[in-house]
C-alpha cells in the first residue's frame, strides 16, 4: 500500500448537500443520559425554576437552562476545570453537540454567556437541581440516608498570595516587605534580600491580618502537599449505603472540621426532607441515625451534641492521653460511647468503608473530575458550580446502575479491558494446548524408548 500524502489547503465550498454533511455516531453514554434526562422531564423543570429570571417577551432569547446545566455535567463527565474548557469542548465534538441539541450550522454557548447565565440563576435554584438529581436517585433505590459519612477538602482558590493585602492599611505584601527591610538597616533592598528576610520572619501570613482583595472569601490555609495557597474547603455528606453525594458545603478553608460540620449535617437533612416531599413519614425511613468521620471532627462538644440528637457517632479519636472528667461527666459518656463503638466490630468495619465512600467521590469530583483548583471567585460562584458537578457525580451513579456504565470514558475502558481478557484467555488456552502438545510428545517418546529396550527380552 502506497503512503499517504496529506492534502493541500483548497478553497471549501460555499454550498453542502446536507447528505454529504459528516455525522457523529454519537456516544452511547450521552444518548443514554438524554433519554434519562428527557423520561423525567428535567427540560420542563429547569425552564419552570428559572423563568422567573427571564422577561416574558423582551430581549434575544437566553441560553436554555437545561443546555446550561447540561454543559456544567459536561464539565463533571470530561474532567474540564474551566468554562472557557467546557466551551470549547462542547464546540469541537460532534458528541456534546448532539447531546446539547445544536446542529452542524449552530454556534455552542460561548464561555461569557455560560458566566451570564450563571450570575443571573440565583444558588437556591442551582440547591435545587442538586436535589433534583437526589430525587432520581432515592426512585431508584440509591438513596438510604439513615448513615452518612463526613470528610472534608481543600480547593485551590483563583487568587495569588503575593496579591494578598493588610486588613487594617491595605498595603501590599511587597511593600510591607520593603518597610521591614529598610527597618532593619537595608535601605535599597533587592529581591533576594526581601525573599532572605521573608524566610527568617515567623508567623509571615495570617487570615486575621492578610486578605486577598480579589476574592475575600478565599483564606490562607495550608494545603495537603504541604504548600500555602489561598483555598476555600468544600465538604461532603455521603451516603455509606450507596455512596451517594447527600450534600455538599463550600465552607472558608480556615474553619475546623467541628466547627463546619453542623452546616453540612443541616444541609444534609434537609435536602433527604425535600427528597421525601416534605412528607413527615417518609422522612422518617430516611431519618439520620449514624455519622462516620475521621479523627478530626473528634471534640467533646461534638459528641456530645450528636448525644443529645440521638445520633450515633463513630468517629475515630485522636491520642489525646490520660483526661479529667472532673464536672464533665455528659461529654465523658459521649467520649466513651464513641470509643466503644469504634473499636467494636461493626465500627471497623463502617471506618473501612469510610474510606471507600468518601475518599472516592473526591477522586472523581476533584482530581479526575477536575475540580482542584477553581476559576471562580466568591463563595457563591464557586458553590453553583460545585452543586452542579458533585449532581453530575450522583448522576454518573444513577447511570452506572441503569446503563452499567458511570463515565463517558469507562465505555472505552470496558471495551479495552475486553479485548485484554479475551487476549488473556486465548494466551491461556494456547498455553494449556502447548503444554498437552508437550505432554503427549513425551509420553510417545517414553513409550518408544520402552519398547525399544523391550524388543530383545522377548526374542531370546
Amino acid at each position: 500500500m502506497a503512503m499517504g500524502k496529506r492534502r493541500k489547503q483548497k478553497q471549501q465550498s460555499f454550498w453542502v448537500p446536507a447528505e454529504q454533511v459528516a455525522c457523529s455516531p454519537g456516544h452511547p453514554f450521552y444518548r443514554r443520559l438524554n433519554e434519562l434526562l428527557e423520561q423525567h422531564g428535567f427540560d420542563g423543570y429547569v425552564e419552570d425554576l428559572c423563568r422567573r429570571f427571564y422577561h416574558e417577551s423582551l430581549g434575544r432569547p437566553g441560553l436554555p437552562p437545561g443546555v446550561y446545566f447540561r454543559m456544567l455535567f459536561v464539565g463533571y463527565f470530561e474532567g474540564i476545570d474551566s468554562e472557557r474548557g467546557i466551551d470549547w469542548r462542547c464546540s469541537d465534538s460532534l458528541t456534546l453537540r448532539e447531546f446539547l441539541g445544536y446542529s452542524l450550522t449552530e454556534s455552542t454557548p460561548d464561555h461569557s454567556t455560560l458566566c451570564t447565565t450563571r450570575q443571573r440563576i440565583d444558588l437556591e435554584t442551582h440547591q435545587d437541581v442538586f436535589v433534583w438529581v437526589l430525587s432520581l436517585l432515592s426512585e431508584t433505590g440509591l438513596l438510604a440516608g439513615r448513615q452518612i459519612g463526613v470528610d472534608a477538602t481543600t480547593l485551590e482558590a483563583n487568587a495569588a498570595m503575593r496579591s494578598i493585602v493588610r486588613n487594617d492599611s491595605g498595603q501590599g505584601y511587597q511593600q510591607f516587605l520593603e518597610e521591614l527591610a529598610q527597618a532593619s538597616g537595608i535601605q535599597t533592598p533587592s529581591r533576594e534580600d526581601l525573599a532572605k528576610l521573608d524566610r527568617k520572619r515567623k508567623k509571615k501570613t495570617s487570615n486575621d491580618d492578610w486578605h486577598n482583595p480579589h476574592d475575600p472569601d478565599a483564606k490562607i490555609t495550608k494545603m495537603k502537599d504541604g504548600r500555602t495557597h489561598l483555598a476555600h474547603k468544600a465538604e461532603h455528606a455521603v451516603d455509606q449505603d450507596t455512596g451517594a453525594i447527600v450534600s455538599v458545603t463550600l465552607q472558608p478553608a480556615n474553619q475546623g472540621d467541628t466547627t463546619t460540620l453542623w452546616r453540612t449535617l443541616e444541609e444534609a437533612e434537609t435536602n433527604l426532607y425535600e427528597v421525601a416531599g416534605g412528607n413527615d413519614e417518609i422522612q422518617e425511613d430516611r431519618l439520620l441515625e449514624e455519622v462516620v468521620a475521621d479523627k478530626g471532627y473528634h471534640s467533646n462538644e461534638v459528641l456530645s451534641d450528636l448525644s443529645e440528637l440521638e445520633i450515633r457517632s463513630y468517629i475515630s479519636e485522636p491520642d489525646r492521653g490520660r483526661r479529667n472528667w472532673k464536672g464533665k461527666q455528659l461529654e465523658r459518656d459521649a467520649v466513651y460511647g464513641n470509643r466503644r463503638r469504634i473499636r467494636g466490630r461493626r465500627g471497623k468495619g463502617l471506618m473501612r468503608k469510610r474510606g471507600q465512600m468518601l475518599e472516592r467521590p473526591f477522586a472523581d469530583c476533584y482530581e479526575t473530575g477536575g475540580m482542584r483548583r477553581t476559576h471562580l471567585r466568591g463563595s457563591p460562584n464557586i458553590l453553583k458550580r460545585l452543586l452542579i458537578h458533585v449532581a453530575g457525580f450522583n448522576l454518573s451513579l444513577l447511570m452506572r446502575k441503569i446503563f452499567g456504565i458511570g463515565k463517558p470514558r469507562c465505555a472505552q475502558d470496558s471495551a479495552q479491558r475486553l479485548l485484554e481478557g479475551l487476549f488473556a484467555q486465548g494466551r491461556r488456552l494456547a498455553d494449556r494446548f502447548i503444554a498437552a502438545y508437550r505432554l503427549a510428545e513425551r509420553l510417545r517418546r517414553a513409550n518408544r524408548l520402552f519398547r525399544q529396550k523391550s524388543a530383545p527380552a522377548t526374542a531370546a
